[in-house]
């Protein structure tokens, strides 16, 4: 394993293997935990600060939500991605972002326009921002978008892909030069939304979606099977 795993921060309001799970799902989503990695229990016990009992229930519920395959004979391991689930994945969300940003340019207020831009320049100015931070900077920018386009079902169904969303905005990002290319992606968008020109946003928006692509094809295809990878 790369970098380690915190330890849990224990809550009173939910059960360990609970946390134990959300703390595991969010390391995969985050890359942490990489695609193909052995998970072995003992380890990750260790690393987290609790025996391995909330461990092994939480891969049996990860491997449910399918973020983990067991191998027989083998272990568990962090699924792969295939590039199916990519393209998939991505043709979904640019059709639904594409119509969250074009709603925003319409109904965006002065308010959420200066948040967008104190976003932007927070993620400028912080030079040494790590992975985790990267993602999470991208992740709440593209939420002001659809909190702006006032249509509380198309918030609801991106929010239900968050999680796949997440897995593959934190590969994507992790590419060299991408997230400063994110960065004026959104500078772009920002701007449409400020002159509520419909159309150049949801243009501009399914252009950023459509790079964010590319590049995670870009990403898989270096490794080594073409349709499957690190499974």
């Amino acid at each position: 394993m790369g970098k380690r795993l915190l330890p849990v921060i224990l809550d009173g309001y939910k059960p360990l293997r609970e946390i134990v799970f959300e703390s595991m799902r969010e390391a995969i989503l985050s890359g942490i935990l990489e695609p193909g990695e052995r998970l072995m229990e003992i380890q990750l016990a260790e690393e987290m600060g609790v025996s391995r009992t909330p461990v092994r229930e939480a891969i049996r519920k990860l491997e449910l939500e399918n973020f983990v395959v067991m191998i027989p004979r083998k272990g568990a391991y962090v699924a792969g991605v295939s590039l199916k689930d990519v393209a998939d994945v991505f043709e979904i969300r640019s059709a639904l972002e594409g119509l969250a940003a074009g709603l925003a340019a319409e109904r965006i207020t002065e308010d959420e326009l200066e948040q967008m831009e104190q976003a932007l320049f927070f993620r400028v100015s912080e030079v040494e921002m790590d992975l985790e931070q990267i993602v999470k900077s991208d992740t709440d920018f593209h939420a002001l978008v659809y909190r702006a386009s006032r249509n509380e079902r198309l918030i609801q169904i991106l929010e239900n892909l968050r999680e796949q969303i997440q897995r593959f905005r934190a590969t994507s990002l992790a590419v060299p030069g991408r997230n400063k290319l994110a960065i004026e992606e959104h500078r772009m968008i920002v701007e449409a939304l400020r002159s509520h020109n419909s159309e150049e946003a949801q243009s501009l928006a399914i252009s950023h979606i459509v790079t964010a692509e590319n590049v995670m094809f870009e990403t898989l295809s270096l490794k080594n099977e073409p349709d499957k990878v690190d499974q």
